[in-house]
């Protein structure tokens, strides 16, 4: 028995010094990110963010590559079915991780397929509408849409994204009937509502601030309790008497299930001296966005505790896949 013991011992010995030798050489070549939305879009803003301060940080190169569609399985099954080695990360965005999933039984990827390494960013949802929208605050808009039932048409970075839920807990807070339009990605839809196809969207900050501070499109509310530095002048949902419309995005990294600890940590440490970054905080804040690093362990109790209550709000919506 001792001799077993110390084999056993001698083993385990030498697959820690593995993993510790894997992780030392790790990266020795360039990391793909996967992005499961078109470029435009906060997700896309996230990952490119990220690479360009991760990649000096690591000693190699990170190339984002967007693969939008199917409600984030396109990219989500790609970084599934990738070795394990970390050279293949997805940039996930919540609504594809925690919403999606609710949407359809035949699911392409579980949670589990999984490993969480760091979260990024996180931001809450604005409501912004078209500039000749003959509306100006949240108000304005639900009078709009009860004078108008059916008329109003939202857009969304796809069906069950999270400006999907929002729009759809809007319509069942303030009692209104809005069309819903989806796109493959927030980028897209950006562009239809700045051409006036939509009338308005729910959506993170940094892809439509260019475009609020130019006037092209007025942004009436900020869901949550508190207001957003970048638009310091902005009312949030609650002080527009929907206090239970909070939905807030997170934009974080996972890696195939399988991915050796090891690696793992050293992933997530280098991301977090890049989201901790002053600079790199200040881009966030500016963005309408804030820098949010979460290690894997909280990241995960996160992402199981948005999957259940998720679960509810679809259910309660009556949000369906395509």
């Amino acid at each position: 028995m001792f001799i077993r013991r110390k084999h056993f011992i001698a083993l385990a010995a030498g697959a820690l010094l593995a993993g510790h030798a894997v992780a030392q050489g790790y990266p020795s070549r360039p990391i793909t990110m996967v992005v499961p939305a078109a470029a435009g879009g906060t997700t896309d803003l996230a990952a490119r963010m990220l690479a360009q301060t991760l990649g000096p940080v690591v000693g190699q190169s990170v190339v984002v590559d967007n693969k939008a569609g199917g409600n984030g399985a396109i990219a989500a099954s790609i970084v599934k079915r990738a070795p394990a080695d970390g050279y293949t990360l997805l940039m996930q965005y919540s609504g594809f991780h925690v919403i999606s999933p609710h949407l359809t039984r035949q699911k392409q990827w579980e949670l589990a397929d999984f490993q969480p390494i760091a979260n990024v960013l996180s931001a809450p949802q604005i409501i912004v509408v078209r500039h000749d929208l003959p509306v100006k605050t949240l108000a304005d808009l639900v009078a709009y849409a009860k004078a108008n039932p059916g008329k109003l048409n939202y857009a969304s970075s796809g069906n069950g994204s999270l400006q999907h839920a929002t729009g759809a807990m809007l319509e069942q807070q303030a009692g209104i009937k809005m069309v819903h339009v989806p796109y493959k990605g927030t980028g897209p839809a950006l562009q239809d509502l700045l051409a006036g196809q939509v009338d308005l969207t729910f959506g993170t900050a940094p892809p439509f601030m260019p475009h609020i501070q130019g006037g092209k499109l007025r942004v009436l509310a900020v869901t949550g309790n508190e207001r957003l530095p970048s638009l310091p002048d902005v009312p949030t949902t609650a002080q527009g008497g929907y206090p239970k419309l909070t939905p807030t995005s997170w934009f974080a990294v996972f890696a195939p299930a399988a991915l050796p600890r090891e690696i793992a940590a050293r992933l997530s440490g280098d991301i977090q001296k890049v989201v901790n970054d002053p600079a790199f905080r200040q881009k966030a804040l500016e963005q309408g966005a804030t820098a949010d690093y979460q290690s894997p362990a909280q990241l995960g109790a996160m992402v199981k505790a948005d999957y259940a209550n998720w679960a509810e709000v679809v259910k309660a919506s009556k949000i369906e896949a395509e």
